[in-house]
């Protein structure tokens, strides 16, 4: 359009000069020669948009603004938003000291923004004064990360009622804006709407019902948005219940001089007073009880181990928990129990040996008294048991009831083997009859020896 306009222009002035040149004519040539060169120059252009540029809240951005053929022409920053002037050229106007522009004497003209606040986002304009005015427009987005705001969240620790309802409420600010998710901090799941369990939850407000000592801990709250770092608040939950306590055996036993231990198992908060009473005394620790105490969380377990029980010591043992909601207690029996039974003494009687007088017979033989049968005794602790009876019971062997031997038996199996009263009856009976089988047997061959030989031929 411009090259038409001087080609134009040229072709009139050729018309209007006259065959002679004169000395005006010369200045009005030289004239229209500047003009043609003025309108044959190439006009000021952008050589490339201003990009869009994003900078977290406190850093630096720099917004670039490429102009070819600047010439004589001037170049402006403008923010649009505040409608506000920054630059002129190599000036700045505004009063915010924090923008400054530079000019790398190419084509670049620099807008900086040093620190950049939230108030600094918006369209940022490159403007040249030419007639008419060319421009264009960049963006600078200044992102915040999140930021939970604790006057208007739950505070850092909470307290409930058992199987009341809870409320707990988490918000955040920034730029773009945050997202609020729940955790728990033991990994454990949420409990929502009763009955669906969640590992993660969503939303600002975390809605618990009908809360129970489980869902007792501490809960995360995590704001996120994209622009790092994320921030999260740490919520305690604590569920308040009266004192619970069980016993895992009522009735302990043990015999004298020996060490005992009882247990008890409690679940309270707040966290409750455990102790031990025993004859409405309180047990303290010393060498006679030794307490053991272990605690997790809103669960406690307490051991007592009395040393050297004696007469004294046995009886009913309390153990009482207390906290400010209520008291309670279990009771655990300590009773004697005898010792195992000792095996029973051996009762050994003894027959005087006396001479043996073969007795003499129509053939010459030597009389021999014959070996009575063997007769088996219980007997404990014995590892030389070489039998047993059918139902178990480990017997001693004793030798034959020959004259002028030992003899041993005892009175009564041992209570530990589990025999009869009839079995030990039978079997103190029988152990008398061949005790007094073998004293007659042995009375009646001395009678033969000293008075009559035909006897033993009976």
């Amino acid at each position: 359009m411009l090259i038409l306009q001087t080609v134009k222009l040229i072709l009139l002035a050729l018309k209007l000069l006259p065959k002679r040149f004169t000395h005006r004519n010369v200045l009005f040539m030289i004239y229209l020669v500047t003009l043609v060169s003025h309108v044959m120059m190439d006009e000021p252009r952008f050589a490339q948009p201003i990009p869009n540029v994003t900078v977290a809240v406190g850093r630096d951005a720099n917004l670039p603004c490429v102009v070819e053929h600047l010439g004589t022409y001037k170049v402006a920053w403008i923010h649009i938003d505040r409608q506000m002037i920054l630059t002129i050229h190599r000036h700045v106007i505004s009063r915010i000291p924090r923008y400054s522009v530079t000019y790398d004497n190419s084509n670049t003209w620099l807008l900086h923004v040093s620190q950049a606040q939230q108030d600094d986002r918006g369209y940022y304009m490159c403007q040249v004064n030419t007639n008419p005015m060319i421009s264009q427009v960049g963006y600078l987005q200044v992102v915040v990360p999140p930021n939970i705001l604790d006057i208007e969240s739950t505070p850092s620790s909470v307290a409930v009622r058992e199987n009341q309802n809870i409320n707990m409420t988490c918000r955040a600010d920034g730029f773009p804006t945050p997202k609020i998710i729940w955790r728990r901090e033991d990994g454990q799941s949420i409990t929502v709407e009763r009955k669906k369990k969640v590992m993660v939850y969503d939303g600002e407000v975390l809605h618990l019902t009908k809360v129970s000592r489980n869902e007792m801990g501490a809960y995360l709250c995590i704001a996120t948005n994209g622009v790092p770092p994320s921030v999260s608040k740490r919520i305690i939950l604590d569920v308040e219940f009266s004192p619970m306590i069980w016993v895992p055996n009522q009735l302990v036993g043990a015999p004298l001089s020996t060490d005992v231990t009882i247990d008890c198992h409690t679940e309270a908060h707040p966290r409750a007073i455990i102790y031990w009473v025993y004859n409405s005394v309180m047990v303290l620790p010393s060498k006679k009880y030794i307490i053991d105490y272990n605690e997790n969380s809103y669960r406690a377990h307490m051991k007592l181990t009395i040393k050297g029980l004696s007469m004294g010591d046995f009886g009913n043992y309390r153990c009482i928990s207390k906290n400010s909601l209520g008291e309670t207690e279990g009771s655990i029996r300590v009773y004697e129990i005898p010792l195992p039974s000792t095996p029973s003494k051996q009762i050994t009687h003894v027959m005087e040996p006396k001479e043996t007088i073969p007795a003499v017979v129509s053939r010459n033989e030597t009389i021999k008294v014959a070996s009575q049968p063997e007769v088996l005794f219980p007997m404990k602790n014995d590892e030389g048991y070489a039998q047993r009876s059918p139902n178990g019971i480990p017997f001693e062997r004793k030798g034959s009831l020959a004259i002028g031997q030992s003899f041993s038996y005892t009175d009564m199996p041992p209570k530990e083997f589990g025999v009869s009263n009839d079995a030990r009856s039978s079997f103190g009976v029988f152990s008398l009859l061949s005790l007094t089988t073998s004293v007659v047997q042995s009375t009646l061959i001395v009678l033969c020896h000293q008075h009559c030989e035909s006897w033993l031929l009976l």
